[in-house]
Formats: structure tokens, sequence, C-alpha cells
């Protein structure tokens, strides 16, 4: 018999109180799907997840009745979120679909759990812990964990229709769970299917790719996605761009330990063109931090082999330090995979390092002199004030930002005469 009765996460007496409440009376409650996925994985366990043969009124009225807060947070979909000492808990309703297009489904509620399980997506997230721990297997969950497989419950074409977003799933889960190659079946669905993504709402795509991007190593998932066409389908921007800089970059994320960061990984993927990038931003609804993120990084200049640092320092200034460290920390990434007998790889990648560190201490100098000193001067108000004011910046960065205000006064006097 599987069990999770032993594990922290499940003795927990906030999530104790909630089975309790929602098992007494003829309920039955059974944690759901990821906490106990990950529990017999060996994977950190987050948000816990509860399913129940109480309708969300009858949830509500316990949870009141007990002095639990109840929020109903999907209760059209049969769920409603209880809150224990500041714990969430989600707990819906077990149910069956009635009609699905793709991409929402028409829900019954019900008290079936095969029924509740086999609606779900795949085998590994259909898995149950009862209130003493006991682990329910209903549709072959178990072995798949055993030998780290990725499938879909029953048919994939099925699956696949009942809501498109279970291609990017399939591949978000692989690179998280996944072991070897994709199940076959699922892989060939994904393939046919690809094309039903253009269906799906352009957040849902973009959330679902983030987070596969967030997966320790995301590049077998990668591969196959661009092996079944599914890549090619959400970001066409990588078919001829490639994601082979994508396992340097892991390396190199492993060795410096940088936090796997999915706009990043991208970059690494998609060419630096402003233009296509805006319109990918566009296209998939980035927010507008993440849509600066990529475009700072176009714009900012490619790295050269040898570089000084108050040369480097003067470029932080004029383009910022985003999009030059994203532009540091993928040049480092290819460096450092080509380095081994390659001593002009070596070298480049000691510079990187070397700028890096610089990039993420920098802070921008104030230049010290303002338009209302030009006019001071006696420059007439208009454009030429704009244009003796950069050519004053100009200098004072080509100083090295030596020059002080005195200096730079002089300068503008001479200038304005």
């Amino acid at each position: 018999m599987t069990s999770v009765a032993d594990q922290d996460w499940f003795k927990d007496p906030a999530l104790q109180r909630v089975l309790t409440l929602l098992n007494a009376d003829g309920g039955e409650a059974r944690v759901a799907g990821g906490a106990v996925r990950n529990s017999l994985m060996g994977m950190p366990v987050s948000d816990v997840d509860i399913a129940t043969t109480l309708v969300p009124t009858d949830v509500i009225a316990r949870a009141k009745a007990a002095g639990v807060k109840a929020v109903p947070t999907g209760i059209e979909h049969g769920t409603v979120t209880l809150v224990v000492d500041r714990t969430p808990f989600e707990v819906t309703t077990l149910r069956r679909d009635l009609e699905t297009d793709g991409r929402r489904a028409q829900v019954a509620f019900g008290t079936n759990w095969q029924e509740d399980s086999e609606r779900r997506d795949l085998t590994i997230n259909a898995l149950y812990a009862t209130a003493d721990g006991t682990v329910i297997d209903l549709v072959g969950g178990l072995a798949d964990i055993e030998t780290r497989t990725v499938r879909f419950i029953g048919d994939a074409d099925q699956r696949i229709a009942e809501d498109h977003l279970r291609i990017l799933r399939f591949f978000r889960f692989f690179a998280f769970y996944g072991n070897g190659r994709p199940d076959a079946d699922g892989l060939r669905a994904c393939a046919r299917a690809k094309g039903k993504l253009a269906s799906l709402s352009a957040e849902r795509v973009w959330s679902e790719t983030k987070k596969l991007l967030t997966a320790p190593d995301p590049f077998r998932a990668l591969l196959w996605m661009r092996q079944s066409g599914v890549l090619t389908e959400i970001l066409p921007e990588t078919e001829k761009w490639g994601i082979d800089a994508v396992p340097a970059l892991v390396a190199a994320e492993a060795a410096f330990g940088w936090a796997p960061d999915a706009l990043l990984r991208l970059a690494a993927m998609v060419p630096p063109d402003a233009e296509r990038l805006a319109a990918l931003s566009a296209r998939l609804k980035f927010s507008r931090a993440e849509a600066a993120f990529l475009l700072q990084w176009a714009g900012a200049p490619e790295i050269p082999t040898t570089l000084a640092e108050t040369a480097f320092d003067r470029m932080l200034y004029r383009n910022g330090s985003q999009g030059l460290t994203v532009r540091l920390k993928l040049a480092l990434s290819s460096a450092r995979a080509k380095a081994e007998g390659d001593p002009q790889a070596m070298a480049f990648s000691g510079l990187c390092q070397r700028l890096l560190a610089r990039a993420e201490r920098w802070s921008k100098p104030p230049f010290p002199l303002s338009g209302a000193d030009v006019l001071a001067a006696g420059v007439p108000a208009g454009q030429k004030v704009g244009e003796v004011l950069g050519s004053l910046e100009n200098e004072w960065v080509e100083s090295n930002f030596h020059l002080d205000r005195a200096s730079l006064l002089a300068r503008l006097a001479n200038l304005a005469n």
C-alpha cells in the first residue's frame, strides 16, 4: 500500500482540519493531483488541492459553521478556497464533463471518483490521498510515476480535444517530470492537434509556455516540441534561430547560481530583432515589463571579445544595464560551452564574468548639467538647448564621467559664445 501519511505536508494541522471537516457526516474528501504526485516523486509540495463529493454550497456551509473562511474562487466550476491558519486549500467538487469545445467545459457535479479521475489530463496528475494518507490510483498513475512517464489518461486525442492547452501541458510536465522519450501516443496526438493551439487565448498559451521554460532543464521538452511542430506553432520566431543555445545556458545557470528565468531562456531561442520581438510580445500579450525585457536586449550592442571596463561603463550609461546583462549572460553561456581547448573562448568567458559583475553593481551617474544651465549661459530656448546639452553630455561620458561641473560649465561658456 502506497501512503503519504508520514509526509510533513500531509500532517499539517491546517490540512488535517480541512479533511476532517469535509469527511464528516457522509462527505468524502481526498487530496488530489500535484501534492500527491510531487510527494511520491520526492519533489517539494507547495499548493495542496482537495477533491470532495460535497457540492460547493455544502462546502461553504460547513466552513461557515466551523469558523473557516471560504472564498468562492471558481464556484461555477465547483471550486471553493478554504483558508485555515492563512493557508489556502482549493476544494473542488467531483465533476464530469457534459460538453467541451477545446477551450472550456460544461461540467456536472458528481460523487464518482472514477469519472472524476478519468476527466483529468495525465495519469500522474490523477492520484488521490485519502484522509489516512492512503494513495488511490484509478488510472495507472503510480506505475507511470515509477518510470517517470508522462501519459494522457485513456485516449490522448480525446483528452486534447477536451482542452487544447493540454498539448502544452504534456510538454511542460515532461520537462519537469518526464524521463527518456515522451510517450509516443501523446506525442503523435500533440503533433496532430497542434493547429488547435490557435484557438486558445494568448494569455493561456504564454502562461503555460512560461511555466515550461522555468523547468530545471527544459531542453528535451523543447526538442520534442520542435520535432512535433508544436514549438513553431506557438513561437515561429524560433524556427530558423533554434534552441541549441539552451543547454549551454542551463549549464551556466547551474555553474553561477542563476535562477531559471523564462525570459532569458526565451531570449536564447529567438533572434534579437526588435521588430519581430515587438510582434511576438503583442501576439502573446506579454506584460509591459516582459516586452521591455526583450526589446532592451534586442537594442543592446553585442559584447566585443575585447572590451575595457571603462568602455563598458560608457556602454552601460548609454544602453542601461538590463539589456546588456542579458547579452552578457548569453555570451558567457556560449563561451563557457566552447572554452575547453579554445583559449579565445576561455578568455572571453572570463571577460564576460567580470563585466557581468560590473553591470550588477553599476548605478547610472547623474549628469552634472541641466537645460537650465544651458539657458543661463545665453543659449536661446528651443532645439539648440538640447543639441548643446547632448554634446556636453557626450564629452562627459567620453571622459569616463571625470569632467566635473566646473569644467563642463567652462565648455558650455565656449559653446554659447
